[in-house]
């Protein structure tokens, strides 16, 4: 057992493609540039997902934590009520952070916890230690899959759906799901992780694309505790499959614009745009957001 006071303990877990043929990664990434910014992508009489863009903010780990976490107490009490009419989805990045799974081995950690060049957090979702940090797109999905499909594997190979059409169809490049792990991989490198937690079919903790991400801090961890493969970023294999380059933030952006579209596609939601204006204003108060996210704010939109 871990009883350093580096970690932050949580209640335990529980646990949950055909590639479409597009034309050149060339082609494919002047059009991303031109999706459609709406406030609210409609899928018919779909269930509608509110959500919430902080894409471009730099979001301390255990702030969005807690926010998952008030925001599926909240869930809870709606469900009871048969009053929850839309499910959640918050797109961030975290400042650098290692966070380990409630059954993660501490052989995983290649330095003294006492001494980690990070914080370093156990959570209560599924896998082994991962990092997340600037440049990477985390997303966290807070659904009611009594809603969708009441099976935690189908609701994971989902979620690697999702990765793997946006690298398709946005930027060409063939990714592919390994038997018996969870993730995404492009050839031997792990561009995706993902760890979820369901509470009463309700989901959180989710997934986390590298884009832009320095992946130097990887080096201090076993990734997801897999050693015979390594971890990769979408800037990093573009460069080397193509000559096209862009800048960072637009890489994020465009990346960005893509994970939304086919998230809303794979899991047939019509997501209504909203956002935090100010999230750093929320303090340690975040019942309140649970509140203000089920409210159906008036919010500013980022783009």
């Amino acid at each position: 057992m871990l009883t350093n006071n580096s970690f932050i303990y949580a209640s335990p877990p529980l646990l949950h493609s055909e590639y479409r043929n597009q034309s050149s990664f060339h082609v494919r990434f002047s059009n991303v540039g031109k999706i459609k910014e709406l406030s609210t992508i409609e899928h018919g009489s779909n269930r509608r997902c509110k959500y919430f863009n902080l894409h471009q903010r730099i979001v301390p780990y255990t702030d969005a934590w807690s926010w998952q976490k008030a925001v599926v107490s909240r869930r809870h009490t709606l469900v009871e009520q048969d009053e929850d009419n839309s499910d959640m989805l918050i797109v961030l990045q975290h400042s650098p952070v290692y966070t380990l799974g409630t059954g993660s081995a501490e052989e995983y950690l290649n330095f003294d916890v006492g001494n980690a060049p990070y914080s370093v957090y156990r959570t209560e979702r599924g896998g082994e230690v991962t990092y997340h940090g600037p440049g990477q797109l985390v997303m966290y999905p807070i659904l009611n899959l009594r809603y969708h499909k009441m099976d935690l594997h189908w609701y994971l190979r989902s979620l690697e759906e999702v990765i793997i059409r946006v690298l398709s169809s946005t930027f060409s490049l063939k990714a592919s799901r390994i038997e018996d792990l969870t993730g995404v991989w492009i050839g031997n490198q792990k561009v995706a992780a993902i760890g979820i937690r369901a509470s009463r079919w309700i989901t959180y903790h989710g997934l986390a694309l590298n884009v832009t991400t320095d992946l130097t801090p990887f080096q201090h961890i076993v990734p997801c505790g897999i050693r015979d493969r390594g971890v990769g970023s979408l800037k990093e294999l573009l460069q080397t499959s193509s000559n096209c380059k862009t800048d960072d933030l637009s890489l994020m952006d465009i990346t960005h614009k893509s994970l939304i579209r086919e998230f809303s596609e794979v899991f047939q939601l019509s997501l209504d745009h909203h956002c935090v204006s100010d999230w750093r204003s929320l303090g340690k108060d975040y019942q309140d957001f649970a509140e203000i996210v089920h409210s159906d704010p008036t919010c500013c939109s980022d783009t």
